[in-house]
């Protein structure tokens, strides 16, 4: 991407309430959240099939006095509070699990099952912390509306789908989240982290997670017997060479540009036996970048190098490979700038410096990214709240390596703080934007160089 900023106006700290003035959930809001939490953990649900856990959601807001509605997206919940004139401030929470046998050992362990995409049965966790995000998006949300007096504003929470296989937001985006409900001048959103301790909390300026894209590489040879390969054009050794050249395409791609750039071949495919040699070998690729620009030149050298690579190797013209780009492109993250400086001197203000982290950007996905992507005139950030019990962190010394990833079948986070410090920082992030005193900022003119919107694919696809 290329941005072109306009003079950026200053945040002030909000009048109202401020967020040093907030203090952690009482015991009994402790506790009933951490009951949420583990009713969510025991009944996780997949991609698009979050039905109970978005009643659960609806059913939360509505209590508190939301107006509701579910099956926006297809299962996502949207919920909204007037309480004045004042900006409108987005709060999202991701609801899918994955599928993936729990091994924690918990005592509210997942035991459940679902039907995945392809038909077969399979079990399924959140093995991602989606469980503890709801958890602290039913905390904040109780936070504010028993606070309300105190601010100013609309506020719109919403359960989005689908986070884990990257369209959820966009399908709230085409079941018209900006037009059916107020368009929020802000979003925010959290994120667990399974490297950081509870009690701590991370986040970026610009960029904070990557563009994700999967790619199908068919390679097509000429088949026959292993033991005489002189009269075959051998697909194995063509991928073998292929799958090199695309980690130096890689490697040059950020050393030229400045830009990282990951491409990992997560799966090859090919034969049946010692003695034939096939005439297809297949490989799945994970493609990472950030702005279009980067993706365009990482997709169009996979394409350069995997053709430049069969032509050299002598292989006919219809035999030539193919490659598919998947339509379950995620795009970059991006954390505007005047929003991620105030609230990131907010938290530093309220937990302490010592309690705030700013880390580089990550090359893992989220479509988060679909929102701001969506109307570049609104402020945008996610932040990262760490996740460990800090025993068990102190224990490896903070060594990633050490600890089980997100993902993991064995990823346990120290729920009861992670959950109290997520409804504290959301809570703080919100009343920073919603005093009584605040007004939305003039938005910053942003000139956004093939970006998608409502599912326009970017350059490069």
């Amino acid at each position: 991407m290329r941005w072109k900023l306009a003079p950026l106006l200053c945040l002030a700290l909000a009048g109202g309430a401020s967020a040093a003035d907030l203090v952690l959930p009482a015991p009994s809001d402790s506790t009933y959240l951490l009951n949420v939490y583990r009713d969510l953990h025991q009944h996780p649900e997949l991609s698009f099939q979050e039905v109970r856990t978005a009643a659960r959601l609806a059913a939360e807001a509505r209590q508190l006095g939301f107006t509701v509605t579910t099956g926006v997206g297809k299962t996502g919940v949207v919920a909204v509070l007037e309480n004045g004139p004042g900006p409108v401030v987005m709060i999202r929470a991701d609801m899918d699990a994955l599928p993936v046998q729990e091994e924690t050992g918990l005592s509210f362990a997942s035991k459940a099952t679902a039907t995945g995409p392809d038909g077969q049965t399979v079990p399924v966790m959140h093995a991602c912390g989606h469980d503890l995000h709801m958890a602290a998006w039913v905390g904040t949300a109780r936070r504010l509306v028993a606070d309300r007096a105190s601010w100013s504003g609309t506020l719109v929470m919403i359960g989005q789908p689908a986070e884990e296989r990257g369209g959820g937001a966009l399908a709230m985006l085409n079941d018209g989240l900006y037009e059916r409900f107020p368009k929020p001048d802000y979003v925010l959103a959290l994120h667990s982290h399974a490297a950081l301790p509870a009690g701590m909390i991370a986040y970026s300026h610009g960029y904070a997670l990557a563009n994700v894209d999967s790619v199908d590489l068919d390679i097509r040879g000429i088949g026959g017997h292993g033991a005489y390969p002189q009269v075959a054009k051998d697909p194995i050794m063509l991928a073998s060479r292929t799958v090199v050249a695309l980690q130096e395409l890689a490697a040059k791609e950020s050393q030229q540009h400045d830009t990282p750039a990951v491409i990992s071949v997560g799966s090859i495919h090919g034969g049946s036996k010692h003695n034939i040699i096939p005439d297809e070998v297949r490989l799945q690729l994970t493609v990472r970048s950030y702005g279009d620009e980067s993706r365009a030149r990482l997709l169009d050298g996979i394409r350069r190098i995997a053709l430049g690579e069969a032509q050299a190797a002598g292989f006919p013209q219809d035999r030539m490979p193919v490659m598919t780009v998947g339509d379950d492109f995620t795009p970059a993250t991006y954390n505007t700038d005047r929003l991620t400086r105030h609230i990131g001197d907010l938290f530093a203000e309220r937990f302490g410096k010592d309690k705030v982290i700013l880390q580089p950007a990550v090359m893992g996905g989220e479509d988060f990214s679909e929102y701001y992507r969506a109307d570049t005139s609104i402020e945008s950030l996610i932040f990262w709240l760490g996740a460990v019990d800090p025993v068990e962190w102190r224990a490896v010394k903070g060594n990633p390596s050490k600890l089980p990833a997100q993902h993991s079948s064995r990823f346990a986070p120290d729920a009861a703080p992670t959950i109290a410090m997520g409804v504290e920082a959301m809570s703080s992030a919100a009343l920073g934007l919603f005093g009584r005193d605040a007004k939305p900022l003039p938005p910053a003119t942003l000139v956004m160089k093939g970006s998608r919107k409502r599912g326009a694919l970017s350059a490069g696809k």
